[in-house]
């Protein structure tokens, strides 16, 4: 089955990305949340790397995630803290990357819900503003999100 990437803009400061997986919801929680997982799908475009995720999964805890594309010289890194963790259902954070693309700090909220063996994910982003928002929207950001989805379909089918 082949899942595709849906956006939408409910209000003038969020975007809204909703993704279904074939897998059950303990297995996409995990891929989301365990570093050994996440540096195997969370890559965005052919030729990035992961050499550093750092995730410390409790209110207050601390996340990291840095990107190199050895091709052509270019890294990107980004860092949160949790604000709130409830296993497997849902956690929120709030971050920001370190080239400010997205206006400053974001909230994010993510969710996930199971029926019938697949698992539903709502990635909720709030900006600090409007244009910021519309910036992020218009940068392509999607792409990236859908390679590195495609990625973790390959990889809960082999789990």
């Amino acid at each position: 089955m082949t899942n595709r990437l849906d956006i939408s803009l409910p209000t003038d400061r969020e975007i809204v990305i909703t993704r279904s997986f074939d897998a059950p919801r303990e297995l996409v929680w995990d891929c989301h949340t365990k570093p050994a997982l996440v540096r195997r799908w969370l890559l965005g475009p052919p030729g990035w790397e992961m050499p550093v995720c750092e995730i410390d999964l409790r209110v207050g805890g601390k996340y990291r995630y840095e990107w190199e594309d050895k091709g052509r010289g270019k890294t990107m890194g980004m860092g949160g803290v949790f604000t709130a963790v409830n296993k497997p259902e849902s956690f929120s954070s709030r971050e920001q990357f370190d080239d400010d693309w997205t206006g400053g700090e974001t909230v994010n909220t993510q969710v996930f819900t199971e029926a019938g063996g697949e698992t539903k994910s709502v990635l909720t982003v709030l900006y600090a503003s409007k244009q910021a928002r519309d910036s992020a929207a218009a940068s392509g950001m999607t792409d990236g999100m859908e390679a590195g989805y495609a990625r973790l379909d390959e990889i809960l089918a082999g789990l």
